[in-house]
């Protein structure tokens, strides 16, 4: 990760955020911020699909992220940070909720609505309440629109039941390909987009005239969720075809294009166009957020957090499928307990406060997120299994022995190639049991980052002791 390294060698110390924050003058004097000045605005960035190494600054040499890179550089990076499911619905339903994916003893699914969530575990109300302005952008896949307002939002753009478009090219809501489409329409979009129009570029669009429009006497807290990188794999020509050209001329040494895993198997090379295309795409809108704060004069005083949902899509099952990514030197991707499929880029910035660095041992989990969220703009906590990691962000804690656990009971062997599962994490150490199947493997993931040394048969003990762990706290669901 040279590239944060750079930027944060050359970036300016930062005070640290408390209760009554000082910020540095010209004359190197500091002036008291009162609480009604203090409160930021949170600007949430959580990508579809996208995979940890899908980002330049994280290793790709395909695809091109500088203005990403770029906001890495500025924040504070959690090199340690996970999604607690690895699919859309169940590992959003944990962000939203700041719990594990569990309810009513089951993993929330396609089709899941949020519902019967009480104020007093609803982050989103109890932001409201703190003074927040409310928006969500994008990608919901928890429910209809009207959901949405049940939750606490006061304004959604082109959310819904949909977890990825008909289309990434207008209309919006038509197939580009023969037969007919069994996905949700989204709403919003079409009405307000125009021929040649591509579906990342009109939601940023949206995002900013709601950001540049939104009541300036009140902070805001928006949610912008990319469809994007999902499928389906489209993206506007001209870039596929620098990408088509880049990619041919890529050197993959003897690297193989596909290895097996479970049912079928798992992508090795980020040889894509159309997806190289796409995150490269998402990457210019990011930028075009960022210099909208700046233009606005509020870039110091927003919080951003970047973000994804899993990791990216590089396995198939029995049934092979187009593949868009690779997640390699991780193991596996979407579906997947190994960290191919959970591990996620995590960046936090607030200028003046937070200081950029790279943490490369506290890990920090998506339930987090808004429980973090809610700890900065209410100084409040809902006891939640999700946890604020503000002290983190602060330097004044590091999480390097957290134990951590995951359930994947919706497995797609046909798709996917995964099978029924569960994980912890304790500390370096992973355990990933298939229940099903009377299988167990260990990984010290400090020192096994790809998940290739087994250590199950070389550490009896610790294997039986995080297991019986593990089933202990899956026997209170």
């Amino acid at each position: 990760m040279k590239t944060i390294k750079f930027f944060i060698a050359i970036a300016s110390l930062s005070l640290v955020f408390s209760c009554k924050s000082k910020v540095a003058t010209s004359e190197n004097k500091t002036t008291e911020i009162s609480s009604s000045e203090k409160k930021p605005n949170i600007l949430i960035i959580h990508v579809d699909d996208l995979g940890f190494h899908d980002l330049s600054v994280n290793g790709s040499k395909i695809y091109q992220t500088p203005n990403v890179d770029k906001l890495a550089s500025e924040s504070v990076v959690f090199n340690n940070a996970y999604a607690n499911y690895p699919r859309c619905v169940p590992s959003r339903y944990a962000m939203m909720t700041g719990d594990y994916p569990v309810k009513n003893g089951d993993v929330p699914d396609d089709g899941f609505e949020m519902s019967g969530i009480p104020k007093s575990k609803n982050f989103v109300k109890n932001i409201k309440e703190a003074g927040y302005q409310t928006a969500y952008f994008g990608k919901w896949h928890l429910g209809d629109e009207n959901s949405l307002k049940d939750f606490g939002y006061d304004f959604s753009f082109a959310a819904g039941h949909s977890g990825s478009p008909i289309s990434f090219l207008y209309p919006f809501n038509e197939m580009k390909r023969k037969g007919k489409s069994k996905k949700s329409p989204i709403p919003d979009v079409d009405k307000v987009s125009k021929e040649g129009d591509y579906l990342m570029d009109v939601m940023t669009d949206n995002v900013a005239k709601y950001i540049s429009n939104v009541d300036k006497s009140k902070p805001f807290m928006a949610m912008f969720s990319f469809y994007a990188v999902h499928q389906p794999l489209e993206a506007k020509e001209k870039d596929i075809a620098r990408n088509k050209e880049e990619i041919k001329n890529f050197d993959f040494g003897d690297q193989p294009e596909f290895i097996k895993e479970g049912t079928g198997r798992t992508k090795m090379r980020q040889n894509h166009p159309k997806y190289a295309a796409m995150v490269e795409t998402m990457d210019e809108n990011v930028g075009k957020l960022m210099q909208l704060l700046k233009d606005l004069k509020i870039d110091d005083n927003t919080i951003v957090i970047f973000s994804s949902d899993h990791g990216g899509l590089s396995n198939d099952g029995t049934k092979k499928r187009d593949l868009a990514t690779s997640n390699y030197p991780l193991r596996a991707g979407k579906g997947w307990l190994y960290d191919g499929g959970i591990k996620v880029p995590l960046f936090v910035k607030w200028a003046n406060h937070f200081q950029p660095k790279e943490d490369n041992e506290s890990l920090i989990m998506l339930m987090d997120v808004f429980p973090t969220v809610l700890d900065i703009t209410a100084e409040k906590s809902l006891e939640t299994s999700g946890k604020s990691f503000l002290k983190v962000l602060k330097n004044e804690e590091k999480w390097d022995n957290r134990t951590t656990f995951w359930h994947s009971s919706k497995a797609r062997p046909v798709n996917t190639g995964d099978t029924k599962s569960s994980a912890i994490r304790k500390g370096d150490f992973k355990l990933i049991n298939w229940y099903k199947e009377g299988r167990t493997e260990l990984y010290n993931i400090a020192q096994d980052p790809s998940e290739s040394n087994d250590l199950s048969k070389e550490k009896p003990a610790l294997t039986a002791e995080l297991l019986i762990e593990l089933n202990t706290w899956k026997s209170n669901f």
